[in-house]
């Protein structure tokens, strides 16, 4: 399945079990862009089926929450080979998840793959903290890192 090209950009954030990072990605980019009027495709998913079908980290929705976004609907899913054609960009949070993302990507696939934050001034080949061990200090962490990559996103996006 191809996207549709009026649709706007097609952009899949992608972590390891799509609980933390990625979907609070994927928050910061819908309101980032729903704020600036651009259409866009957003989704997110994760290189693990640990956490298939359930809703992100209650801690990852209490953070975005106090930043204004709702995740709580948001389900995780795995990476499939699809997406290597269905979105532009695929953004890995960690090398880890992007090695994995490159393992699996079909030979002709469509995606661009690269880190979120090397998307953002000074900060190309980080990552974005894992938070999930942690406690919720590293969510607003987390949250401050990915809004950053939805900012740039958005100012990409503009031209």
């Amino acid at each position: 399945m191809r996207k549709d090209v009026t649709a706007g950009p097609s952009i899949l954030f992608l972590c390891l079990g799509n609980i933390c990072r990625s979907p609070l990605a994927e928050g910061a980019a819908r309101a980032a862009f729903d704020a600036a009027g651009i259409a866009a495709i957003l989704d997110s998913a994760g290189t693990g089926d640990w956490h298939v079908g359930r809703p992100p980290d209650p801690r990852a929705q209490a953070e975005a929450r106090r930043r204004g976004v709702d995740i709580g609907g948001l389900r995780a899913r795995q990476l499939r080979r699809d997406d290597f054609y269905r979105f532009d960009l695929i953004l890995a949070a960690d090398h880890e998840n992007l090695r994995g993302a490159k393992a699996i990507a079909p030979g002709d696939a469509t995606a661009r793959l690269r880190l979120m934050l090397d998307l953002v001034p000074g900060r190309a080949g980080a990552s974005v903290t894992d938070p999930y061990y942690g406690d919720e200090d590293g969510f607003a962490e987390t949250w401050d890192d990915v809004s950053a990559v939805a900012a740039a996103l958005v100012s990409e996006a503009r031209g």
